[in-house]
């Protein structure tokens, strides 16, 4: 009997629900308010994740945790337009991060759809204010708001 790939069978099922035509759910685009996609806990837990790992391995960053988040709200949405210009939706995202140190701080993040590992799940990029000490997002976290 043939074997099918564990990623054939996921690549397969992503297409299927990427084909499918659903209409847009509501609360997917709020100008300015809540978004689904930046609620998510996978979302939230990557920055959680990956803002410890950049203040163990950044030089002169205090060693302070993200505990929480508040105010989670969309700021700007970009649609994915094929093949025109933008093939990959994107959600801009502003937060108030609650550190370990009691201080609170805004976060800006992006999500673009589809652009994870191998093209599944979502890629996200994230600013926390004070904490890009290379500029890599202008050092004011502009180029994510």
């Amino acid at each position: 009997m043939a074997r099918v790939s564990p990623f054939l069978a996921v690549g397969f099922a992503v297409s299927v629900v990427l084909s499918s035509g659903l209409p847009a759910r509501a609360a997917d685009y709020v100008e300015g308010g809540y978004d689904q996609t930046c609620g998510q806990a996978s979302v939230l837990n990557r920055i959680v994740n990956r803002f410890s790992y950049q203040v163990r391995h950044v030089p002169g960053l205090p060693q302070v945790g993200i505990q929480n988040f508040s105010e989670v709200r969309l700021t700007r949405y970009e649609p994915s337009r094929e093949p025109e210009m933008a093939a990959v939706a994107r959600h801009y995202c502003r937060a108030t991060a609650h550190l370990s140190d009691g201080v609170q701080r805004p976060v800006w993040y992006l999500v673009e759809d589809g652009m994870g590992f191998v093209g599944i799940g979502n890629n996200v990029e994230f600013c926390v204010a004070g904490f890009d000490r290379w500029h890599v997002y202008d050092g004011q976290c502009r180029t994510l708001y």
